[in-house]
């Protein structure tokens, strides 16, 4: 909540400070000079446009993970698409009553707002109410509203007044059209938008993540649902003057699908998409800024892609590179626990294992023949396992090659072995697998068993009077590898 407050005093105090410096007029200068005023936020154009593209990318980031995770980002791309007709009907319904009025911005947005929230609820009724999914649903609605957008449009040319409507600018975007007013209207927006994601957050976490859950609380769903699909036309329709319709939805859906290789906890999710979605939109449009005829929407967009590729890569939660990590120190995990159990067993192939002492574990020596033949490893990979076993003190590599457990090898050995044993006497005993084909499940799952289940298996089997090591069930041969 205190950062909620803290984030609504910094965006009006960056607002007040925008409004309230005059005007700063940039006639022709060098890039030099430019790129110091765009820097520095000398114009006071500039100034406006960026405060106001960043406000917009906050907006798209929090709304946009409440809707990524209920599996309907598309949806801000229907009610783009669906915001089409009804910038039409405005234009067209003013210039009928009013004319010349029909070029004004408030009346174009509330056509759009009314169109794109028809859409949009006409998604959830479809999806609802008939055997359709929603994917198909959404692909319906965009294509029929789009197309009598497009229709309209036609008949928008016809009118005099048709062409100098700046219907254009709902299509593709126009940051430099923004003015202090636009600006206000995103700041309470936003302020609206912190508003209402505070105070319901824990039911719209709900209705993402369980909805049957939220109905058997006793919240009414469908009104929650269309209460967030509110948010999303709201802020579709607010990003198509400063991006357009066709790349709008693009702020409500990388923002948070970023932030989600980043961390599992929903909050972090909406504090980290909220703040690739100001910063896209900021760098965005100081890059326009700097080259004349560049596209700031385009630019946004394109900034946030770098920012969902970086995410893609490095995410510390869901990344590639990190997961790769992850698989490796798994794969190496597994390996070292599958070498120090094939010595262990070897052993107890020479020794009658009531008499494997910790002494006598210690002074067996193992060929790489005898491991070879008890896995299927390549000797590269063996050879990489020792080498990872012997850097960690669990094993001691000898001249001619042979391998000697370390005492701490031993015990890991001994804790390998019995985990893997106690796994098949379960498998055998609880689930009916035969001895001879329970070697290769009990190696599928060992490896990821904590001590909290290894004590449940110790606690079940206890009644059979097992010792401290079990005995293998079945005999102990060539076993299958990674």
């Amino acid at each position: 909540m205190k950062l909620n407050r803290i984030l609504i005093m910094l965006l009006f105090g960056l607002l007040l400070l925008t409004l309230n410096v005059e005007p700063i007029e940039a006639a022709g200068v060098s890039f030099q000079k430019r790129f110091e005023r765009v820097v520095l936020l000398k114009d006071y154009n500039t100034r406006v446009v960026l405060l106001g593209t960043t406000l917009l990318g906050i907006c798209g980031g929090i709304v946009g993970v409440f809707m990524l995770l209920r599996k309907r980002s598309l949806v801000g791309d229907v009610v783009g698409h669906s915001a089409l007709p009804g910038i039409a009907i405005a234009f067209i319904l003013t210039e009928v009553f009013r004319p010349g009025t029909g070029k004004s911005v408030p009346i174009l947005l509330l056509g759009a707002f009314v169109a794109g929230l028809i859409g949009a609820v006409s998604v959830m009724l479809i999806d609802r109410y008939s055997r359709i999914k929603s994917d198909a649903a959404m692909a319906i609605v965009l294509s029929l509203f789009y197309g009598a957008g497009t229709a309209l449009l036609t008949i928008v040319q016809r009118i005099p007044t048709g062409s100098s409507a700046g219907l254009e600018d709902f299509l593709a975007g126009k940051t430099a059209s923004l003015v202090a007013a636009d600006v206000w209207l995103f700041a309470w927006a936003a302020l609206v938008l912190i508003v209402i994601s505070t105070l319901l957050f824990k039911e719209l976490c709900l209705l993402c993540f369980d909805e049957e859950f939220a109905a058997a609380l006793g919240w009414k769903v469908f009104w929650l649902d269309s209460l967030l699909t509110g948010l999303v036309v709201s802020v579709t329709i607010l990003g198509m003057q400063s991006v357009g319709l066709l790349l709008v939805v693009a702020i409500l859906i990388i923002p948070p699908a970023s932030a989600r290789f980043w961390t599992d906890d929903i909050r972090r999710m909406t504090w980290i998409a909220a703040i690739l979605g100001g910063v896209a939109a900021a760098i965005g449009t100081i890059i326009s800024a700097l080259f004349a005829k560049v596209a700031t929407g385009a630019v946004i967009v394109l900034a946030g892609s770098v920012f969902f590729i970086v995410s893609l890569f490095f995410g510390f939660r869901r990344g590639v590179l990190w997961k790769w990590i992850e698989q490796k120190r798994l794969q190496s995990r597994v390996g070292e626990r599958d070498l120090l159990r094939a010595v262990y067993e070897i052993t107890e192939g020479r020794i009658d294992h009531r008499q494997l002492t910790d002494p006598v574990l210690l002074s067996q020596r193992i060929s790489q023949a005898e491991l070879l033949q008890m896995r299927t490893w390549s000797p590269a990979r063996l050879r990489s396992l020792t080498r990872q076993a012997a850097s960690r003190h669990l094993v001691l590599i000898r001249a001619n090659g042979e391998i000697q457990l370390a005492p701490d090898g031993a015990a890991l050995a001994r804790r390998a072995a019995r985990d893997h044993r106690l796994w098949e006497q379960y498998l055998i005993q609880y689930a009916d697998i035969a001895p001879s084909h329970v070697d290769r499940d009990a190696d599928q799952i060992e490896h990821i068993l904590d001590a909290e289940v290894i004590r449940g298996l110790e606690e079940s089997l206890a009644s059979a009077g097992h010792d401290v090591m079990l005995r293998s069930p079945h005999q102990i041969q060539n076993t299958p590898g990674e």
